[in-house]
């Protein structure tokens, strides 16, 4: 019973009205391979408000770069497309610059802000790493959060 009350008020806990989407995929071993695309489906209801979409990161302090390079493969109504995104890890003084705990380092960046989708329905965001490693070593797990434009 205590068991189930502590998980119904960590779930409680984690309601955020303003997000629709919000969802990180283990990479296994922590080495992301290009074959290991992250799938992220999600449904839009309204697509008469902007959105705000970041790339949810997670890389432990052995990560050998001060940056990752990401693909994102963009599909749904009337949306494809792909684009490659740099996110920055650690200033150039070898500081994370992400928020800390323990050996993880966490990232939540902007990607694409007051973005409108086309029309509603469900849209899928596929990420792939685009270093020169791979696998990639030392990432834990990759994300996106789509929420409501403020």
């Amino acid at each position: 019973m205590l068991l189930l009350g502590s998980a119904m008020l960590y779930m409680s806990g984690c309601t955020d009205p303003g997000a629709v989407f919000d969802q990180n995929i283990p990479v296994d071993n922590h080495n992301w391979s290009y074959a290991n695309s992250v799938k992220n489906t999600f449904k839009i209801d309204d697509a008469s408000i902007p959105y705000n979409l970041y790339i949810n990161l997670r890389v432990t302090g052995e990560y050998k770069y001060s940056n990752i390079f990401i693909l994102i493969r963009k599909s749904g109504p009337k949306l494809t497309g792909i684009t490659r995104y740099e996110v920055k890890l650690a200033n150039p003084f070898g500081e994370w610059l992400g928020q800390g705990s323990g050996n993880l380092y966490s990232y939540q960046v902007p990607f694409l802000t007051n973005f409108k989708f086309p029309e509603k329905g469900t849209y899928t965001f596929e990420m792939e790493q685009n270093m020169r490693d791979n696998p990639l070593h030392e990432v834990n797990d990759v994300g996106i959060r789509v929420e409501k434009a403020k």
